[in-house]
């Protein structure tokens, strides 16, 4: 009897359950899978799909090279596989997205055609969606009532790795090794090192080196102060437990604003497991007749703030990040998703979609989510009223303008904050660099005229 372990946002070893409940299930070898889903594959854009493929390569190797990789709709290729090693039980990690979740149905019903067991052991979350909610037994739809309950509920400790597992042979199809391929050829940007082992070492070097002034530094995109783990936890190269349980009895005021981080990722998770909708429509309803302006009609305006050319330089230096890098600073996402919707007046998934088009750390739940927070339609929504002022969001997160002029270097002779106000210069504009597609004060002032003939 053998087992079939079916990753999918879980790329590693160390603190799997569902491996540990695949391992226990057999006395003969596990077999692990990964599915290249092309529902999923082919939207991701290419950036994630490179992250991707090269994730799946070093988990693979993370597995002694005991990773099938098979291409096609999961529904007939993990029943298939199942059937040719002659698994009885299919482990997975437990999904939650509204494609996940359905995609997962259709699977576990043609398994049960061919009598094949579905067992789903743990999430890529440390309290899996659904499990925290209120005393009257509906879900939090604020953060700080949810990261209370969701601290008092608590969760398990990692999970332990299990010993002496034989794995079963890589019986990839011809198709998988093309397919990493050709993502790894096509992505546009330098990859970090993937896979277990990495993500390991940037916690490890976060933790011990740079945690300390995270509270402070956190909003600082000229300085290192994140710990860019997203990439990792996005895949599952990292489990959120594992991060807790290094933090479990720290005090200091770092380490509550590093879980708070962890806590929103499970608090947009959950969102969307409760209201799956929320994914691509205003979770609330009250700006529900808000007008928007149709970006066919102001293409130029998208396309400038899509390839850093705004005039305003924090925002390009933002949307240029992401374009090289693959990643950008979380108060940058905040001050250009401000921008689109407040200043463009267009709304949100107009940018959500890019963003997830170049994001290593894409995810839907709280890239979305996070969007929706900027415009004003989501969960702890910042007031529609609140329009963030680039100027002054430059001036003061990236006070030495050192963070604009890394990412845009035709503003690279401006000392100072200087950088962050170009027109005021006489020579600010002598190296190409745009001048502003729009006055922010007239338009912060039609998002509040829009904003209060939508109230009425």
């Amino acid at each position: 009897m053998t087992s079939v372990l079916w990753l999918r946002r879980d790329l590693r070893r160390r603190d799997h359950p569902a491996l540990g409940a695949a391992a226990d299930a057999t006395e003969d070898d596990v077999h692990v899978l990964f599915v290249i889903d092309p529902v999923l594959w082919d939207r991701c854009g290419p950036v994630r799909r490179g992250w991707l493929a090269a994730s799946v390569r070093a988990a693979a190797r993370s597995y002694d090279g005991c990773l099938t990789v098979r291409v096609g709709d999961p529904v007939t290729k993990v029943a298939a596989f199942a059937a040719e090693v002659g698994a009885v039980e299919v482990h997975v990690s437990a999904e939650t997205t509204p494609y996940g979740a359905r995609r997962d149905a259709r699977v576990r019903g043609r398994l049960a055609e061919h009598e094949t067991a579905w067992v789903a052991t743990g999430s890529p979350y440390a309290v899996g969606p659904g499990r925290v909610q209120t005393q009257t037994g509906t879900p939090y739809r604020v953060f700080t009532p949810f990261a209370r309950a969701w601290r008092e509920h608590g969760w398990a400790e990692p999970a332990p790795t299990p010993r002496g597992v034989a794995f079963g042979d890589d019986r990839s199809d011809d198709h998988a090794a093309p397919s990493l391929d050709r993502a790894l050829d096509e992505c546009p940007v330098d990859l970090p090192t993937a896979g277990e082992e990495a993500a390991l070492r940037r916690w490890r070097a976060f933790r011990d080196d740079e945690l300390a002034d995270y509270a402070e530094g956190r909003d600082r995109p000229d300085r290192p102060g994140t710990s860019r783990l997203s990439p990792y936890l996005k895949v599952g190269a990292i489990h959120p437990r594992t991060i807790l349980a290094d933090l479990a009895g720290a005090r200091s005021a770092a380490a509550a604003a590093y879980v708070d981080e962890l806590a929103w990722r499970e608090f947009y998770a959950d969102v969307l497991h409760t209201e799956p909708r929320s994914a691509w429509h205003d979770l609330r309803p009250e700006l529900s007749t808000m007008p928007y302006d149709d970006p066919r009609d102001g293409d130029h305006l998208v396309e400038a703030w899509k390839a850093g050319r705004t005039g305003f330089p924090i925002v390009d230096a933002g949307m240029r990040q992401l374009a090289q890098t693959g990643w950008m600073h979380n108060r940058v996402r905040m001050i250009t998703a401000s921008f689109l919707c407040k200043d463009l007046h267009l709304w949100w998934p107009e940018g959500a979609r890019h963003f997830l088009d170049h994001l290593l750390d894409g995810d839907l739940a709280s890239n979305n989510h996070g969007w929706q927070w900027v415009a004003g339609t989501g969960t702890d929504a910042s007031p529609y009223f609140r329009v963030f002022n680039p100027v002054t969001q430059g001036r003061r997160f990236d006070p030495g303008g050192d963070y604009v002029r890394r990412w845009v270097p035709e503003l690279a002779h401006l000392p100072g904050k200087r950088v962050h106000e170009p027109w005021k210069d006489d020579g600010g504009y002598e190296h190409g660099y745009p001048e502003p597609v729009v006055d922010h004060s007239e338009e912060r002032a039609e998002a509040l005229r829009r904003y209060d003939a939508t109230r009425r």
